[in-house]
Order: structure tokens, then C-alpha cells, then sequence
């Protein structure tokens, strides 16, 4: 039984501007029935305020819930305040949703998001969204059980920081039915999170930066609780030189010797290859 908080169920039970808004400056559509959930948001927009927002939707308690919400969220908005809103923030404002639910609040966000993409090219709703399919069409398909894309599973693990298999299922439903993709999702991880740690590469500079600050915001507190300290006195390469005084019986990994605690925190924030050497 999944936990929902007391915002969700109100919002169930009682959903916020339901409904549609004809002449509407902006419509966006997320999910499909194919999937089990369907979000259609309409807003009207005024010398770029959102004024009115109303939504449709075919789907689950949470699917309805979070719609609801994020018309509420949007309403006296600007259109650049409402593009900056996010899945995550969907989700904070319902007071969390369960792992298993997270796709609801990300279907929202698509259809916003569909909707703001209309509104900043509008021509002809209808030409564009069908002119949109035809992009979407060409786009490569990761899931053919929920018709979920390569980009869409991107954008999930950027933006929402996914690093399970598990955890792009529950938040794009990818995955979720034959399996048959999983191995192609595990490959994505991998790929996203190799990349981001050649990016954080740190310089020598940037190294003696960041363990200087471990060791004055984490390591010295922890220390001075027991009447101990701690004295930078030197880094050669992954070597860091220190003078130890006390002990940490405070501290969070007290069964660790109090070289062992500065070596591990400083590998755990810093480099795996830190060798903490006593002088």
C-alpha cells in the first residue's frame, strides 16, 4: 500500500480546475492511453500572465492529484516563472509522492512544458502539434510497451538525478512491463554517470580548494565536539599531510581510528585515491 500525503488525497478527492478552456492561448498534451495516463493542460495567458489554467486526464489518484496541483501552481505566474516549475517541484508541492508515482508528476511537466513550447511558437495549434508528431515519430524509442524515448529517459535521470534502473521506471515508466529495455536503460546510466565523472575532474588547484573545505565544514567540527583538532600541513598529489590531535568519539563513524575517519570522509567528498598521512 502506497503512503500519500494528506495534500495528495485532498487534491483526489477534490481536483482544482477541471475541465477545458476553449480559445485557450496554450495547450499541451503528456502520456498516452497506451501507457494507462493521459494529461491534457490548457492555459490562458495575458501580456504574459497565466490568468486561467484547466486540465483532463485519464489516469491514477496521483495522475489527477498532480494535474490539479500544477494549475494551482501556475496561476498568476508569469510564462518565464512557469517554465522554470520542474517534476520535482510538482511533486514538493503535494508533499512528496511514492517512488512508484513519480512518473504522474512527470507527465505534468511534459504537458506544461508541450504547452509553453506551443505558446512560445504559436501559429496554428493544430499545425504545430501535428508538425510536433512528426518530430516525435523520428525520435528513437527506448520502450515500446509505454512508447517512451531515448530523450525523455535523458531528461529524467538530468533532471531528477536517476541512478537505478528502478528509479527511471518509477519516474517514466520505461521498463516497467516486458523488461526487454532494461539492459538499454543500465547502458544509459552508465554512459550519463561515466560522463559527469570525467566532467568533475578537479585541478590540483581545485583539489587543495575542496579538502581544505571538507576539513574545516565536516572533518573539524566533528573533532573540536571531543576537545580534538586537525592542521592541514601539506597535499602532494592524493597524499594530505596532517597533524592529528584527540579523538572523535562523536563522530558518525566513531568504530574508525581517528586517521581512518579524516581519510574516509576525505575520499567519500573528494577522491577515492586520497592517502591521509600523519606528520
Amino acid at each position: 500500500m502506497w503512503d500519500y500525503s494528506e495534500k495528495v488525497i485532498e487534491h483526489y478527492r477534490n481536483p482544482r480546475n477541471v475541465g477545458k478552456i476553449d480559445n485557450a492561448d496554450a495547450v499541451g498534451e503528456a502520456g498516452s492511453l497506451a501507457c494507462g495516463d493521459t494529461l491534457k493542460i490548457y492555459l490562458k495567458i495575458d501580456n504574459g500572465v497565466v490568468t486561467d489554467a484547466k486540465f483532463q486526464t485519464f489516469g491514477c489518484g496521483s495522475a489527477v492529484a498532480s494535474s490539479s496541483i500544477l494549475t494551482e501552481m501556475v496561476i498568476g505566474k508569469t510564462v518565464e516563472e512557469v517554465k522554470k516549475i520542474t517534476n520535482k517541484d510538482i511533486a514538493d508541492e503535494l508533499g512528496g509522492l511514492p517512488p512508484e508515482k513519480m512518473h504522474c508528476s512527470v507527465m505534468g511537466y511534459e504537458a506544461l512544458e508541450d504547452a509553453l513550447k506551443n505558446y512560445d511558437n504559436y501559429t496554428d495549434l493544430d499545425d504545430l502539434r501535428n508538425e510536433e508528431n512528426k518530430l516525435k515519430s523520428g525520435e528513437q524509442l527506448v520502450c515500446t510497451c509505454f512508447n517512451v524515448t531515448e530523450n525523455q529517459i535523458w531528461d529524467a535521470i538530468k533532471s531528477n538525478g536517476l541512478k537505478t534502473v528502478e528509479e527511471v521506471t518509477n519516474y517514466t515508466k520505461a521498463g516497467g512491463a516486458c523488461g526487454k529495455c532494461k539492459s538499454v536503460i543500465k547502458d544509459m546510466l552508465d554512459t550519463y554517470y561515466k560522463k559527469e565523472a570525467e566532467e568533475q575532474v578537479l585541478t590540483p588547484a581545485q583539489k587543495v580548494i575542496k579538502i581544505n573545505n571538507i576539513i574545516e565544514k565536516q572533518i573539524s567540527p566533528e573533532l573540536v565536539k571531543d576537545g580534538g583538532d586537525i592542521t592541514l600541513v601539506d597535499i602532494d598529489g592524493n597524499k594530505v599531510m596532517v597533524k592529528l590531535r584527540g579523538k572523535c568519539s562523536g563522530c558518525k563513524n566513531s568504530h574508525l581510528t581517528l586517521k581512518a575517519f579524516v581519510e574516509r570522509t576525505l575520499k567519500d567528498a573528494v577522491d577515492k585515491n586520497i592517502e591521509v598521512v600523519e606528520v
